[in-house]
This record gives C-alpha cells, structure tokens and sequence, in this order.
C-alpha cells in the first residue's frame, strides 16, 4: 500500500476537520472590537489598538514556524533526497509540526488576536499565493507546455533552479499567509484556511510520490479558482466581478494545466468548448463586452511568468559570473 497516498488522502479529511475547528473556536470572539471598514486596500480584521504583545504573539509565532518548516525542508534535500511511495521520518516530524503550529495559531488569535496583517499589506498575502502559483507554472513548463501544450522559451537552468529551491519560497508563501489571518469564522477565512492546510499538507510530503502526483497538485491549482470566486460573491454578490476569477483562473487551466494531464487532443478540445460557452453563457446575461475581464487574470499571471524568468535569469547569470571571478582571483 502506498503509505503517503493514504496520508495524503487522511490529510485532507484533517485539513476539513480543522477548518470546522476553527469556525467552533469563533465562538470565543464574539467581544472584539474591530475599526470600519476603510476600502479594499484595508484589512478589516485587525485590532484598533495594538499592543507590544498582540504584535510580538503573532510574529514570534510565524517566525517560529517559518524557520522550523525552511530547517525541515533544508534536512530533507541534505539527507533523504530521493522519491518513495511511503513516508520518510521527516515527513512525520512535519506533519505534527504543521499541526502544533496551527494549534498555536488558534490560542495565539484567542488571547491576542492580531495576525500579521496589523503591520503588512494585504496585498503581500494575496500576492504570495499568487507567487506561488506563477512559479509552478515555470516549473511544469517543460512537461506540460505553457501555451497549448507549447513550452515558452524558459532554459533548463531555470526550471532546475526553481525546481531545486521552490520548496522555500513555498513554505514562505503558505506560512506567511496563515499567519497574516487571525483565526477568523467568515466563509472567506474558513475557505482560505482550509486552501492553506492543504498546501501545509502537500509541504509535509516532500520527497513522496504524493507530492508529485499531478491531480493533486492540479486541484491545488485550481483551489485558487473555487476560493476568489466564492470570496468576490461573498463580498460583492452575486452581480460582483466573480466571473473575472473564475474565468480567469480557468483560463489558465485550459491554456497550460490541462496539458499535463495525458488527456486526449478530443478531450482538450471538450473542455476548451464548454469553457468558452460558460463564458458567454454568464456574460450574456451581464454584458458580453464584459468577456474581456476573462484574459486579466492569464495574462497578468503570463506576464509575471515572463518578468520572473527574465529576472531569474539575469541573477542566475551574475552568481555565474561572481563564483568564476572568485575561482580566478583563488587561483591567481
């Protein structure tokens, strides 16, 4: 039996049970106070007046859990370094980690509150996400094409770098955005939290064939999808601009993600169809000039891809250069 397989499915049956165990701790926050609400670029869920400590619980706690999930993975590439089907010893020691450290965050939002979203923008957690996901499009270009199941012209050199190091910047992205949060009951916060344990999940498995299972990691993917739309209806209804992330991510999943699949040209063609007539389908009945709100999301995303390459590139090419210089003056 494929051990880490069944972790991975137990883990998501956790991931729920979680979700449901921080709606039951809202209960016990029903006497905060929070300021109005100022805009979008203000998050709403925030203590009016901080103190040393609401601040200092909330950091001291992602920092915590930040460099013990960066050691994990650092232990991982020095001393296991290869795929199995069960769980390695340091695969186990980061599943319970993971769950201490939600544990944590759970009393840590019951005594104090805050999360980092008291001194970072709301952008930065929304953004790290969305890193996230640009950086696995560059990594399965060479598998799975970046346009039609066409790769961009990203080098090898790239795709092993990302590939060799993504585990930190994920880390980063997943952590980073579980701490920001309070541990707040609204239907964004629950749909939010249970997208982040399942990415703490699919980071505790590293080095098993779980995690690189391409469904899986497909349905991370996609997740983006189901949490802005249901997030945007939330908070503009039902006559909002949800079509824009649900078309937009799913853009991208007929663009690129479905490539991967080892799906049949015929089916592709299906899915790209039905995609196009659910579009015009829901903006028929808004305003078919509003179709063009479907391309922001890919394009903006292929366009970060590009930026992100590029500057890759360049770093990699002046590390390049400063390791030979070096090696010359030593020998010179």
């Amino acid at each position: 039996m494929n051990s880490a397989r069944v972790v991975l499915g137990a883990g998501v049956v956790v991931s729920l049970v979680l979700t449901a165990a921080v709606w039951a701790g809202g209960f016990w926050l029903g006497d905060v106070r929070l300021s109005p609400d100022q805009g979008a670029s203000w998050y709403y869920w925030k203590l009016p007046e901080p103190t040393f400590w609401t601040r200092a619980s909330a950091w001291a706690g992602y920092a915590a859990h930040q460099l013990v999930g960066w050691g994990l993975i650092y232990y991982a590439q020095r001393h296991v370094r290869r795929y199995t089907g069960g769980l390695h010893p340091v695969n186990v020691v980061a599943l319970i980690a993971h769950l201490g450290f939600i544990a944590l965050h759970e009393v840590q939002t019951q005594v104090f509150y805050d999360g980092l979203a008291q001194d970072v923008s709301i952008f930065s957690s929304q953004g790290s996400v969305i890193l996230l996901l640009i950086v696995v499009l560059i990594m399965e270009n060479r598998r799975r094409g970046m346009f039609f199941g066409r790769p961009a012209p990203i080098s090898a050199e790239i795709t092993r770098f990302f590939r060799e190091y993504h585990g930190y910047l994920f880390s980063w992205a997943a952590i980073y955005t579980f701490w920001y949060h309070p541990m707040e009951t609204t239907s964004g916060h629950l749909i939010g939290f249970a997208y982040m344990f399942l990415l703490l999940l699919q980071g505790s498995l590293f080095f098993t064939r779980a995690h690189t299972d391409r469904w899986w990691t497909l349905t991370l993917e996609l997740l983006v999808a189901v949490h802005g739309t249901l997030v945007a209806v939330m908070n503009s209804g039902p006559d909002g601009m949800w079509p824009m992330f649900l078309f937009g991510f799913l853009g991208v999943f007929v663009i690129t993600q479905m490539h991967g699949l080892g799906l049949s040209r015929t089916v592709r063609w299906v899915l790209a169809a039905l995609y196009l007539a659910a579009a015009v389908a829901v903006y028929s009945g808004r305003s078919l000039l509003g179709l063009n709100e479907i391309v922001r999301i890919p394009l903006i995303e292929y366009l970060v891809v590009a930026v992100l390459a590029l500057l890759t590139w360049v770093v990699l090419r002046l590390v390049r250069r400063r390791k030979r210089e070096f090696v010359g003056n030593v020998h010179g």
